[in-house]
């Protein structure tokens, strides 16, 4: 299994020598980004999944930055943040304002009136209808989003921590055997 892994992880050679990368050569020469034990993997994974909740754009380098800063592993990190693709928006954006809006006590508007904005002609109308709904709704969605992440990065590390110390165990149970 950890061989396939570092089959799949990108070379930090080649990631050093990258044009755009270049620059992160120096903090990239820390052998524990790369490495795959127990700390590095579940704080990666920790790192990742909130990252990859918390902001919808640029996941990837805020977390590849932010694993860098805490020498957690990289790949990881990086490979965690599609906990947020464009399949999950939806259901993950519900579920951060549902759990926003109760923490703020803040009823889920049932159907709004359309606003006067609306009865102007051409996208002005639109775009000032859009932006009063997203609007509404930006309190209770930052506020579950921020939970939710902080939540969700806490128990990927324990249930990464908990996974490699299970395989850990297996293995000695089976004798030290790969």
């Amino acid at each position: 299994m950890r061989e396939f892994l570092r089959r799949l992880l990108p070379d930090p050679e080649r990631l050093r020598a990258h044009r755009w990368l270049r620059w992160l050569a120096p903090a990239m020469q820390h052998p524990r980004l790369w490495r795959l034990t127990r700390r590095g993997v579940a704080l990666g994974v920790a790192i990742g999944v909130f990252f990859g909740l918390l902001i919808p754009i640029a996941q990837i380098p805020l977390s590849a930055a932010a694993a860098i800063i805490l020498r957690a592993n990289v790949p990881t990190a990086v490979a965690s943040t599609l906990v947020s693709n464009p399949v999950t928006y939806a259901p993950l954006y519900y579920a951060a304002y549902r759990i926003g809006s109760a923490i703020l006590g803040e009823e889920a508007p049932r159907q709004a009136p359309a606003p006067a904005a609306l009865r102007e002609p051409g996208a002005l109308g639109w775009a000032a209808y859009w932006w009063e709904r997203i609007a509404a709704l930006g309190r209770p969605l930052l506020l579950g989003m921020a939970i939710m992440a902080s939540v969700a990065g806490l128990v990927a590390w324990l249930l990464a921590t908990w996974l490699w110390r299970l395989k850990v165990w297996w293995d000695w149970r089976r004798g030290g055997r790969r």
